[in-house]
């Protein structure tokens, strides 16, 4: 098997204490490839949730990165979570999660679900690889992130319409 990441759409997502609840979840799962392969492609969502009874996710329940955004999609929440138990009932997909931080409190729009590698959960590459490091980095470059921002070369100069000719053909 390519070890593989999995990305699944809803219309909404809630996180009540250990459910994860996505609601008019997509029936296709979009699965890709790392380099070398770089291969993407489409999964039936039923067929994706097989991994948690008898594949790579039965053993040890992969990471998740949930995205939800605001409905006007000014604000987007964001919580890592372990999933475990999926249950699919027409587009409502519940999981059994264990959070890991975060919290989707106040979200209202659109789901994406980012899930680990199939095949090699534990690569220090993977969605929630990297998402433990920059949590475990945010402290260390807290202090930069909190400066102000100062443009490189100053603020570009006012936008002048270009002239109007009278007899120009617009």
């Amino acid at each position: 098997m390519v070890p593989s990441l999995f990305v699944m759409n809803a219309r909404g997502a809630s996180l009540q204490g250990q459910i994860l609840t996505l609601s008019g979840v997509s029936p296709n799962a979009i699965v890709f490839a790392d380099r070398p392969v770089r291969a993407a492609g489409h999964l039936l969502t039923a067929h994706l949730l097989e991994e948690w009874s008898d594949g790579s996710f039965a053993k040890d329940p992969p990471n998740a990165t949930v995205s939800v955004l605001s409905k006007d999609g000014a604000s987007v929440r964001d919580a890592v979570v372990e999933l475990r138990d999926p249950h699919l009932d027409g587009d409502k997909l519940t999981f059994d999660v264990r959070v890991l931080e975060g919290d989707l409190a106040g979200s209202d729009g659109p789901a994406s679900i980012f899930v680990d590698i199939i095949g090699l959960p534990f690569t220090p590459l993977s969605v929630a690889g990297v998402a433990r490091r920059t949590a475990r980095r945010a402290a260390w470059y807290g202090a930069a992130a909190a400066a102000p921002y100062y443009p490189p070369y100053g603020y570009p100069p006012p936008y002048y319409p270009p002239p109007y000719y009278p007899g120009y053909p617009y």
